[in-house]
């Protein structure tokens, strides 16, 4: 199968391609990286790159929490604005088969329950709350302390900042695009993706790459909140094995199917600091009590139904993905 990979340079986008070249499969990168021609919002140069293809593994994205709303026309155009001209050159090429890097960003925050009400979803967490040092969502009903899970496919929709609105979007406009053409979208919800090869000294990289970075700077990571945030930190090879699997699998047609895509295993966010620290010799991690408005408290991912669906598993445990990589290099962008 010959599969066109947007942002095939990238850190997960270059491990999809290798997972696909292991499996048999013909990929195609498109990437700014290697093609300053290579834009996704040009229709002229998606719809050339689209020639012979059978299947498109949409990578290509801005990611990270960003800059508050600053940055908001620089993710919508990136994100949403590409996805769009992406879809109508396939749609206009006959390409019926859709693989999105989704992300569980579109959920805000996971799952929660309260002992008296059950499952609740607690709004936004307030300003003074967080200066005071109160990190813990509340019952919106009785303010009782919540007990976090993992969060289902099913669950609401509930983008709290601007890159996950554009990321909501992507999967609405993918939606569309299956439905008009009849075409097989699937939308895999990454959680935190990490490994060799992950962006280094960028605003836009995620928790694992900002710890990492310290280290290889000779600073000890920074920890924000009290670092009991849960994740599910989710390898990059595991990531891109769903992608190749989620491609040869025989998807519904015009709907959008969606599917978490996590370890399994929730750790916190400083249990993960001093994992990498620990295996790179250094610097111990230092909890700041800092926050960053528009991030969420707990989310960690219930893939049963990717396991189930399409007979994926995660393969690289927490302690040796960690510690693999403590010693792997990193890229500049």
């Amino acid at each position: 199968m010959r599969v066109l990979v947007t942002g095939g340079a990238g850190f997960i986008g270059s491990h999809v391609v290798a997972a696909l070249r292991e499996r048999g499969h013909e990929p195609l990168v498109f990437d700014v990286r290697e093609d300053p021609g290579a834009d996704v919002r040009d229709p002229a140069a998606v719809g050339r790159a689209l020639s012979g293809v059978d299947a498109v593994c949409h990578q290509a994205a801005m990611v990270g929490l960003g800059d508050g709303v600053a940055d908001a026309a620089e993710y919508v155009s990136r994100n949403d604005l590409g996805t769009a001209v992406l879809l109508a050159a396939m749609a206009e090429a006959g390409v019926r088969r859709l693989v999105l890097a989704g992300s569980m960003v579109v959920y805000g925050e996971g799952r929660y329950e309260c002992p008296r009400h059950g499952v609740v979803r607690p709004g936004p967490r307030a300003v003074a709350d967080l200066d005071a040092g109160r990190f813990e969502p509340a019952c919106p009903v009785c303010g009782d302390t919540l007990s976090p899970g993992p969060v289902g496919e099913d669950a609401p929709a509930d983008p709290r900042n601007v890159y996950a609105a554009t990321k909501l979007a992507q999967e609405h406009l993918a939606a569309a695009w299956a439905r008009c053409t009849g075409g097989s979208a699937v939308s895999l919800r990454y959680h935190n993706v990490y490994g060799p090869g992950m962006p280094r000294d960028t605003p836009y990289a995620g928790v694992a790459s900002f710890f990492r970075s310290a280290l290889a700077r000779g600073e000890a990571p920074r920890v924000f909140e009290d670092g009991r945030q849960l994740r599910d930190f989710v390898h990059v090879r595991d990531v891109a094995a769903a992608n190749a699997v989620a491609l040869a699998a025989e998807a519904a047609r015009g709907v959008l199917t969606a599917y978490n895509t996590g370890s399994g295993e929730p750790r916190t966010v400083g249990e993960t600091a001093r994992a990498l620290a620990a295996a790179y010799g250094g610097p111990e991690p230092v909890v700041t009590g800092e926050y960053r408005l528009g991030d969420v408290r707990h989310i960690t991912a219930d893939s049963s139904r990717l396991r189930a669906g399409l007979g994926w598993k995660p393969e690289v445990g927490f302690e040796e993905g960690m510690a693999e990589f403590a010693r792997a290099g990193m890229r500049g962008t």
